[in-house]
């Protein structure tokens, strides 16, 4: 199908009796008049009705390796082709991506593509898999699912590297298209959620218990350590005990390290110790798969098993070294198996990022 060149419609919203729309998407539940844009940006109020207008519209087209989404226990080695839109449902002080995600420009979104042309550019690519990225796919829901349909036609996986912040009904239409995740936990206390992103917490571990409970998808965490604002050994502990009792310890949880930007360029650089101090308190807390990210840190980026403690698959950044798993996903020493979604061989895409521009 050609890429729609207008407002594309959308189903989760309802009209109130004041004659403004509720978008219900997310938790933000923006209410909005005609003209007007959700906090998202990309939803707007158009005709009475909510539309989304980013759909078929890109920030650009990337091959990246699927460990840098994080994701760490889903075909390592392999390649993904990534994306992202503008604008975001949160409003992250510390944002990464922040050229992207807190875009006001349409200029930004310079790459048109197709959800159908996305699937063939991936096949043609030879990627494992299609990410959403960059910025939050929560909110161009529709576009997401309908390239995803499109990814699954061709044999391809899709990925969603996302917040979380989703309200139920979409949240089960959204994911069952997905077939891997990693999620932003970004911390373990409401009030950080509020101050620092402008949501809540309990959505996010509402997705995560779902997630869990009710689908076969292959998901991963994500937390950015802010220098005193979520790294204190009492949030670590209590997030990481509550991830194994209510997610398990087969859930890999990456701690990744904050540089100073956005509207965080007052706090320093994640100390490289922080890392590895969360990363063993996560570890004595029963999680399996502990890494560090965003330093270099080979003990920390590698996989190691759970129980002869013996290295699985060596990670130098973004490229693999030893490989100890058999073709069944197992510990070549022990036998324990490894959780994850994992080929006979790894892929060889390496730490390669190849920017391309779809035909």
């Amino acid at each position: 199908m050609e890429t729609p060149s207008s407002d594309y419609p959308t189903r989760f919203w309802h009209r109130l009796d004041d004659g403004r729309v509720q978008c219900d998407l997310c938790p933000r539940a923006c209410r909005l008049k005609e003209g007007q844009q959700g906090l998202c940006f990309v939803r707007a109020c158009s005709n009475g009705e909510v539309v989304l207008t980013t759909y078929g519209r890109s920030s650009g087209f990337c091959v990246d390796p699927i460990e840098k989404k994080p994701l760490n226990h889903f075909y390592p080695g392999s390649s993904v082709l990534s994306f992202g839109t503008a604008g975001c449902n949160l409003s992250c002080r510390f944002c990464q991506n922040w050229d992207m995600s807190k875009s006001r420009e349409m200029d930004t979104l310079a790459a048109s593509a197709s959800p159908e042309t996305i699937a063939r550019e991936a096949a043609r690519l030879k990627c494992k898999s299609v990410a959403f990225t960059y910025n939050d796919p929560v909110i161009f829901h529709e576009y997401a699912i309908d390239t995803a349909i499109a990814c699954h036609e061709q044999g391809i996986k899709t990925v969603a590297v996302t917040a979380g912040y989703i309200s139920p009904e979409p949240r089960v239409e959204f994911f069952q298209y997905i077939d891997a995740a990693n999620v932003d936990l970004k911390s373990f206390n409401e009030r950080f959620y509020h101050k620092l992103t402008g949501a809540h917490l309990q959505p996010i571990l509402d997705t995560l218990i779902y997630l869990k409970e009710s689908t076969a998808v292959w998901f991963e965490l994500t937390t950015l350590l802010i220098p005193g604002e979520n790294d204190s050994d009492p949030e670590l502990d209590a997030m990481t005990q509550w991830v194994v009792t209510h997610l398990g310890p087969d859930v890999p949880m990456h701690f990744t390290a904050f540089h100073p930007d956005w509207k965080m360029r007052d706090h320093p650089p994640t100390p490289s110790a922080t890392l590895s101090r969360a990363r063993k308190v996560a570890l004595a807390n029963g999680v399996r798969y502990a890494y560090t990210g965003n330093v270099h840190d080979s003990e920390g980026g590698s996989t190691w098993c759970h129980h002869c403690h013996q290295l699985l698959i060596e990670r130098d950044w973004y490229e693999l070294g030893a490989w100890h798993l058999t073709a069944d996903g197992r510990c070549d020493r022990c036998g324990t198996v490894c959780a994850g979604q994992f080929e006979k061989q790894p892929g060889h895409w390496g730490a390669r990022r190849l920017p391309v521009r779809l035909r």
